[in-house]
């Protein structure tokens, strides 16, 4: 069966408040592991109203500790944001308390925006700059310590958790094949690039011990309900969100509109459908069939699904009809 994962970014609703969000997630979470999800994924983002997975770490060590068996990660840490040993040292005590369960997934970019970052007191040109050799620093925190070493991750060395190097652009999908590490892509809203990304990483992938395969995660973004039309119903809200995100007006999740589609102008309305364009969003025969074309186009090894859903009922049942859709291509298959 191809896996299936949930990315989350803790939306926060209109009306709603962070708190409200993150008992969502968790529910959320332990939802998905009972749908047979193989991983859940949390992003950080920084002064976002909408989304309230700032914390990551923190948040990721609460899912882990309301689940048993899924795997709970990040989707990703943007580690110019941090210093390595930080990352190795947090992610090396949520692997020290959940052991085989923790996943790191890594990003270069900020998640936030120059003034943030500032406040973060990051150079982030620099730190994008060092990325590289940040990642390999990091993933040499978490082998054994070696005789007289000086720089220690505690807890962290000898865990070896895994890394994941994530990317929406042609960087991420070298840097992974050249480290033989596992790539994700964001083609949940950013896909321009996917395919060419997807053979690089492919094509150019330097077998590891731990991978001595390419492993390519396809993102995307997933609204399923009982019909069609109620689907792109709930859809609104994320459009809504993206297109509010690129004005430069980020906020709140919107409540659905049921007229939003018409106000589109014809440049926003081509806009979103760019960078939505690996969405899949309907009734269940609709999602079993854009899940499977999916698949098969990018011929992925994992499917990572994102939702954002104004309602939590919405959501959690979006989430069970797509686990739905991934059980019919198995029976397919």
């Amino acid at each position: 069966m191809l896996p299936l994962s949930v990315l989350d970014l803790s939306p926060v609703p209109e009306g709603a408040d962070a708190a409200t969000a993150l008992a969502n997630t968790v529910d959320l979470a332990i939802l998905a592991e009972q749908l047979g999800y193989h991983r859940y994924w949390l992003a950080e983002h920084h002064n976002m109203a909408g989304i309230a997975s700032a914390a990551t770490a923190v948040v990721i060590g609460r899912v882990a500790a309301a689940t048993r068996t899924i795997r709970v990660g990040s989707g990703g840490i943007m580690l110019p944001n941090h210093s390595p040993l930080v990352i190795a040292e947090q992610f090396g005590t949520l692997a020290s308390l959940f052991p085989n369960r923790i996943d790191l997934g890594l990003g270069r970019a900020p998640g936030t925006d120059q003034l943030t970052a500032q406040a973060m007191r990051r150079d982030l040109h620099a730190a994008a700059e060092h990325f590289p050799q940040d990642v390999i620093e990091l993933i040499r925190l978490f082998e054994p310590a070696q005789p007289g070493q000086k720089l220690r991750a505690v807890p962290g060395e000898g865990l070896r958790v895994p890394v994941f190097i994530l990317g929406s652009s042609l960087f991420g999908a070298q840097l992974a094949a050249m480290l033989g590490l596992p790539f994700a892509f964001a083609s949940h809203f950013a896909p321009a690039q996917l395919h060419e990304a997807l053979h690089i990483y492919r094509t150019r992938y330097e077998p590891s011990e731990r991978w001595p395969q390419p492993h390519a995660i396809v993102a995307i973004g997933a609204v399923a309900a009982e019909t069609d039309a109620a689907a792109e119903l709930l859809f609104t809200s994320q459009q809504q969100a993206v297109l509010n995100l690129r004005r430069g007006m980020p906020g709140r999740l919107p409540a659905p509109d049921p007229t939003f589609t018409e106000r589109l102008t014809p440049m926003e309305r081509h806009a979103l459908d760019q960078w939505l364009a690996y969405s899949v969003v309907g009734g269940p025969d609709r999602v079993r069939q854009r899940l499977a074309a999916i698949v098969a186009e990018t011929q992925a090894d994992e499917i990572i699904a994102t939702g954002q859903i104004f309602d939590h009922a919405a959501r959690r049942r979006s989430f069970e009809l797509l686990a739905t859709a991934r059980d019919g291509l198995a029976l397919a298959a």
